[in-house]
Order: C-alpha cells, then sequence, then structure tokens
C-alpha cells in the first residue's frame, strides 16, 4: 500500500514570533533613551558654557572698571594755545589745573564724563599740571613743561633777603610794576631794553605780581608765590687765643652748623642742632670747642635755619 506523505514547511512558534517582537522594541526604547540623554547633555553643556562665558565677562567688566583712570590728553593747538582734554568711562568728580604749582583753577565736571578746556601758555619755560578724579575715587596727573617766546621775559631770583626782577625786551621797555599780595602797585620807570631790580622780601608767604611794558605797550605780568625769610646771623672770633667761637642766631632757629679747619676735607664737622636743642633753644646758638694750634688757623663755617638759608663765614688766625 503506498502511503502519501504531505511536506508542509514548518510554522514558526508563536512565542518565537513574540520574543523577537519584545527584541526589536526594547532596543527602540533603550536608543529613545540614549537619544535624549544625549541631547540633554549637550544642552546642558551649552548653558553651562554660556554662563561661565558671560561671568567671566562680567569679572572682566568690573575688574575694567575699577581699574581705569580718567584720560589726561593736552594738545599744542597753536604758538600760544593749548587744549586739555579729560575723559573717562565714569563721571568725573573733579578736574583742575595749574602753572608752576600755583593757585589751581577748576573745570565745571558736574555730571559729565569728558570735558575740554582752551589754556593759554604763559610767556616763557613754565610747567603745567593737570589732575583729575572721578566718582569713584580713581586719580590721574599731568605734567609737562612748555615753552612760549613772547616780546617781554620776565625772570625771578632770590638774593639774601631780596627777590632780584631781572626783564627783557625786543623791545624797549618803558616800566615795570610791582605789588604784594592786594596792596598797592610801586612803578619803576626803565627806558631800556633790559632791567634789574631787587624788591626786598616781607617775612612770611607772600605773593609777588610783577607788570613789564614795553614802548608799544605790550604787557607782561608774572605772578609767584614767596617766602619772605631772613639769613641767620653768623659771628666767628676767638676767646683769647685757645678756642674758635661760633656765634649764630636766627628768627626761625639754626637747625645744622658745618665747619671745616684748614682747608682739609678730613677736618670737616657736622652738628645736628635739631637733636639736642629746642627751636626756641636753636634761636641763639654759641659753640667754643674748636681748639687752636700753633702757627696760622683757618676754618670755614656755614649755618642753616628752618628754611634751609645759609650762611658762610671765613676766618684766619695766627697763633
Amino acid at each position: 500500500m503506498n502511503q502519501i506523505l504531505s511536506v508542509e514547511p514548518p510554522k514558526p512558534k508563536k512565542e518565537n514570533k513574540q520574543r523577537i517582537n519584545n527584541s526589536r522594541s526594547g532596543t527602540i526604547e533603550i536608543e529613545k533613551i540614549v537619544r535624549f540623554f544625549a541631547i540633554a547633555l549637550i544642552v546642558f553643556g551649552i548653558l553651562m558654557i554660556g554662563s561661565g562665558s558671560y561671568s567671566m565677562y562680567q569679572g572682566m567688566q568690573a575688574t575694567t572698571n575699577t581699574e581705569e583712570k580718567p584720560t589726561i590728553s593736552v594738545q599744542e593747538i597753536s604758538e600760544t594755545e593749548l587744549e586739555l582734554e579729560v575723559s573717562h568711562s565714569s563721571k568725573l568728580q573733579r578736574v583742575t589745573y595749574n602753572w608752576n604749582g600755583q593757585e589751581p583753577s577748576e573745570l565745571e565736571v558736574s555730571g559729565k564724563k569728558s570735558v575740554t578746556q582752551t589754556i593759554e601758555i604763559p610767556t616763557g619755560e613754565n610747567t603745567l599740571n593737570v589732575y583729575a578724579i572721578d566718582e569713584n575715587g580713581k586719580e590721574s596727573n599731568y605734567s609737562a613743561v612748555y615753552t612760549r617766546q613772547g616780546d617781554i621775559s620776565i625772570d625771578f631770583q632770590l638774593e639774601g633777603n631780596n627777590i632780584k626782577v631781572v626783564a627783557s625786551g625786543k623791545n624797549q621797555l618803558s616800566y615795570m610794576t610791582y605789588r604784594w599780595d592786594d596792596e598797592e602797585e610801586q612803578r619803576v620807570e626803565i627806558n631800556n631794553m633790559t632791567t634789574e631790580q631787587l624788591i626786598e622780601i616781607p617775612m612770611g608767604q607772600h605773593t609777588l605780581t610783577v607788570s613789564v611794558v614795553d614802548i608799544n605797550n605790550a604787557t607782561e605780568t608774572k605772578t609767584q608765590e614767596i617766602k619772605g625769610v631772613t639769613k641767620p646771623t653768623l659771628k666767628v672770633t676767638t676767646d683769647g687765643s685757645s678756642n674758635f667761637v661760633i656765634q649764630a642766631s636766627d628768627e626761625e632757629g639754626i637747625t645744622r652748623v658745618e665747619y671745616r679747619l684748614d682747608e682739609d676735607d678730613s677736618k670737616r664737622v657736622f652738628l645736628d642742632l635739631t637733636q639736642v636743642y629746642t627751636k626756641e633753644q636753636r634761636k641763639q646758638f654759641v659753640y667754643s670747642n674748636i681748639p687752636l694750634h700753633d702757627g696760622v688757623n683757618k676754618i670755614e663755617v656755614t649755618v642753616y635755619n628752618e628754611s634751609g638759608i645759609a650762611e658762610t663765614a671765613r676766618v684766619l688766625v695766627n697763633k
């Protein structure tokens, strides 16, 4: 008997299908989770970088603002004039300028971050000083020497208790006036190309104003603060034949005494009176502990007062 065999492909088992489907589904879920965390990490990194950069910028900006100072610029716009400019990122609190340390001129800077001013250059060689401070207390200073040639030049020279005014002009000088502080002017006729005039300095701090006028009526004025002092009084004698005697006096007080024997620097002696005597005691000073030797004795003595004014005496004694 013949048997007919039926051959059919085996049907996949249901649970295998389910397993495959579950495997694919799990893989997809993992990929989604990984993708989500990757995106989250990228976003977080961008935020952190942005925050760090902003903090660095803020820090740099704060440092810059803290360290910045007002900027001072001075330009020569002509032979006789300068242009001063002061600028800053913060508001300016005060700006001043002066010539040769005299009374400063103050610019109006209320609520401003920059200010400009045209300044006339005085005749001769003069020093311009500029000072600026902002609302945060940051300060800037500027100092420079400027020279202007004029028709008339005026110079002050100290000679003892006097001030010597030396003036010269391109044209003949007609006259000069001078005054101390706000006192009445004194007039001196010149009628020459140059002049030298001695003016006695009053005691204390005073302001001298001198004006010189030439035959063309061109005028030059110079003002300067001057402290009036007197030179110390100095006398060197002997007490018979044994010692040199130094006698010195001054209204301010003697601060230092120097003396040298026989022109020999190795025999130079310095006496600092401020370490030993009070100011009142130093107004009168006597020193006699300098013995004479046989033969020719030479001594050179210099004394100084509180203002640094010196007086020197030289004495020769034959023993």
